[in-house]
């Protein structure tokens, strides 16, 4: 008698339906894909940038500010030179006498925002031209910086050995020069060749930024860059023994080649940040000295200045002081707030 397999519960005969073999719908490959989208690094920095709230009101900030620096001087009715006749030590919102008698007459004066300073001259668009002033230098000086400290350090990291220890012995050196004394020395020997460069006709530029101002660069381009080398350099002796190095080592692409190309461009991501992190010491830097005396020429205004002129007046006259101080807090804050969310956003050891 033979076995019915198909109603035998104990069997293991499997029953075949076709329809199992019928090609995926694209709703159902949909459903089984559980990768995410793939994202440059870029893209993905930028994301995670976005999501930081912080950072994005520094931007914002830093946007009005430039917009106050760069923008709004344009169409100032004053100008940060124009000293005004009766119009000493205006309070805000307020006008001379004879401002006030042309108002009387009916013509339309506008206000001093923040008042006046001891010269006559409107406080508000002296303020808009010192952090016009501050922005540039801490914007010059920074890029000063990233250039020397980029190439000199990745030079030293590339070629390492006896090239590496002098090159990094000399920043050691560097680090122990005073700033200050050198800013005070180079202000003193540049002033008689700047008292002669700038009545070379194409070096007006000279008498309008004067001779401390250019000190400060020259400082800058002298001891400042040093961080950033070290920084460069710790990134490339990293870099430099990747397979992508050699392998353009055996194509034959020369050195300068490789370090641009290859080395730097692998720690842009770095370098954005520090450059960013850079910009308000700059500022702080160049606000010192201005509070010092040592930035730029009269009547150029920078927001060091504009707060050195005012302590004196500080009991009687609190918000010329007030003003500069609080803006230049704001801009450092703002810069380093930053500087801090992009490290956050491209930094691959802080993803996660």
């Amino acid at each position: 008698m033979g076995i019915n397999m198909k109603q035998n519960p104990v069997s293991f005969q499997l029953k075949i339906n076709p329809e199992d073999f019928l090609p995926a719908t694209e709703e159902e490959k949909q459903s089984q894909v559980i990768m995410r989208e793939s994202v440059s690094f870029w893209k993905d920095g930028m994301r995670r940038l976005l999501k930081n709230k912080v950072a994005m009101v520094s931007i914002v900030v830093i946007v009005v500010v430039m917009i106050f620096s760069f923008i709004v001087p344009a169409f100032y009715p004053y100008s940060y030179k124009e000293q005004m006749k009766g119009a000493n030590n205006l309070a805000p919102m307020q006008y001379s006498e004879e401002e006030q008698a042309r108002i009387d007459a009916g013509e339309k004066v506008f206000p001093h925002i923040f008042g006046t300073d001891k010269m006559g001259r409107d406080y508000a668009i002296r303020v808009m031209m010192g952090s016009r002033i501050s922005l540039l230098v801490g914007l010059i000086a920074t890029c000063i910086i990233l250039v020397i400290g980029s190439a000199y350090g990745s030079i030293a990291a590339f070629f390492g050995g006896w090239v590496d220890l002098v090159m990094m012995r000399i920043v050691d050196i560097i680090y122990t020069i005073p700033d200050i004394l050198l800013i005070v020395l180079l202000s003193f020997a540049l002033k008689a060749p700047l008292e002669t460069l700038k009545e070379v006709p194409g070096f007006g530029w000279v008498k309008v930024v004067g001779q401390n101002l250019i000190s400060i660069f020259i400082v800058f381009a002298l001891l400042y860059w040093v961080g950033m080398a070290r920084m460069v350099r710790s990134q490339i002796l990293m870099l430099k023994e990747s397979e992508y190095v050699t392998a353009a080592r055996a194509l034959g692409v020369g050195n300068g080649k490789i370090i641009r190309k290859h080395l730097l461009t692998n720690c842009i991501g770095t370098l954005i940040v520090t450059t960013t992190l850079q910009i308000p010491s700059s500022i702080f830097t160049e606000s010192f000295l201005s509070f010092l005396g040592m930035g730029v020429a009269v009547p150029l205004p920078s927001l060091g200045s504009l707060a050195s002129d005012a302590i004196n007046g500080m009991n009687t006259y609190p918000y010329l002081l007030f003003i500069p101080a609080v803006l230049i807090s704001l801009i450092i804050l703002s810069f380093n707030l930053l500087g801090d969310g992009l490290r956050d956003a491209f930094d691959p050891k802080l993803k996660n």
